[in-house]
């Protein structure tokens, strides 16, 4: 494979690269005939991203003879840390840099990148890589039922106001509005805890469709590679996503390239009434070992199909004229549970005392405390808490009107 990038294609290119540099630690590069792609994943498989630019990026872009065509193209995997520092400095490479040249050598097994820099000066770098079968993520983005595209500053301008050490933020989807809130786990103290959160109108997408209600949670810094690339392209950003523990994708368009990147969500916890809250002694919150893993294959096997969306789906016309799917309640089941604390009579709960938390057996042995008089059976159906002295039985005999705490 040889191709060859000029003027502002080489930042382009450069720019790509730090943003699959935030995803993992290793680059797959893949010449294809529709064009050469750079892909990502990180160590635990929860993040993806592909960077797919066709031969018209480039000024000569060709994957070798007949006979090599034939033979299948070399899909090379490459260690991040050593083509990073090539591309570091994208200022200097837009000053300096006229040309950069790719050629992957089978016979050698290196990939060579020329600069091709000012007053005659040209810099080789050959580069050892391991021959592997690329990895894809398999996710079908039309079967989404949650689409938003936005202009790539108006995101960019929402994630900034998180500080870079934020890991996770959560996105929050309804037909009235969008709203991006940094996430915390419960466990942590909300006193030393910044909550940020920040709302949009559907009036400021350029696609707006919700077909169900969202709460996603998913991780920033993978995330903030390529805001950055559309950003200083201008490009708008596509968002497409479901429910809770399944993929997010966010992806970027244009006439000679193609960009996205998967996320895996955190998946959401089990519904719990308030009650069942207190018989656990530590709440269970979705943490990073909760969070779906995004499917991997390969890039020539057959993808399979994901878990289709229900087609009961009402399209109603949303503000900026685009379709939007509107389910209906039948779609949406909600497990009834029963609220242990509903109407009951005074006497049920007296039978029911051993079975609540601790919390709630002190809150009825306060309150029968105060309306003995009126409860007086359950009273002595209640566990003695404290033994009696022999001074408090004298007492109790000739005061037997009186209530002992």
């Amino acid at each position: 494979m040889n191709c060859l990038l000029e003027g502002n294609c080489v930042k382009a290119f450069g720019k790509a690269i730090h943003a699959l540099s935030r995803i993992g630690d290793e680059l797959w590069l893949d010449p294809m005939v529709k064009g050469l792609a750079l892909r990502a994943v990180n160590s635990a498989h929860s993040a993806y991203a592909c960077f797919l630019f066709s031969p018209l990026f480039f000024q000569q872009y060709s994957l070798g003879s007949a006979s090599e065509q034939g033979s299948g193209t070399v899909k090379c995997k490459l260690v991040m840390k050593s083509v990073l520092p090539l591309f570091r400095c994208l200022t200097s490479i837009e000053r300096n840099v006229e040309r950069c040249q790719i050629t992957v050598g089978t016979p050698s097994d290196r990939v060579m990148i020329q600069f091709f820099c000012r007053h005659g000066i040209t810099k080789t770098h050959n580069l050892r890589f391991q021959e592997s079968e690329a990895l894809q993520a398999v996710f079908a983005s039309h079967l989404c039922p949650n689409v938003l595209k936005a202009p790539a500053r108006l995101l960019g301008d929402m994630v900034i106001h998180f500080p870079v050490c934020q890991e996770e933020i959560t996105l929050s989807v309804t037909p009235e509005r969008v709203s991006l809130r940094n996430y915390y786990e419960e466990g942590n103290d909300r006193k030393k805890t910044m909550c940020t959160e920040m709302s949009l109108h559907p009036d400021e997408f350029n696609y707006f469709q919700v077909g169900v209600d969202s709460d996603i949670t998913f991780c920033l810094k993978e995330l903030r590679g390529l805001l950055s690339f559309a950003e200083s392209h201008c490009l708008p950003v596509s968002v497409h996503f479901a429910a809770a523990g399944k993929p997010v994708c966010f992806s970027v368009e244009d006439m000679v390239l193609e960009a996205s990147v998967v996320l895996a969500t955190l998946m959401d916890s089990e519904s719990r009434s308030p009650s069942q809250h207190t018989q656990t002694p530590a709440p269970t919150t979705p943490s990073r070992a909760d969070a779906a893993v995004v499917p991997l294959g390969s890039c020539e096997a057959d993808s399979r199909e994901p878990q289709g969306v229900g087609t009961m789906m009402e399209l109603i016309p949303s503000s900026q004229g685009s379709p939007t799917i509107n389910p209906p309640t039948q779609m949406l089941p909600v497990s009834h549970i029963d609220d242990p604390n509903g109407p009951r009579s005074l006497d049920e709960a007296c039978v029911s005392v051993a079975s609540t938390p601790a919390s709630s057996t002190i809150c009825s042995l306060l309150f029968r405390a105060v309306s003995s008089e009126q409860d007086g059976v359950c009273v002595a159906q209640l566990p003695v808490l404290a033994c009696y002295s022999d001074a408090e039985e004298d007492m109790e005999e000739d005061y037997p009107g009186s209530p002992l705490l």
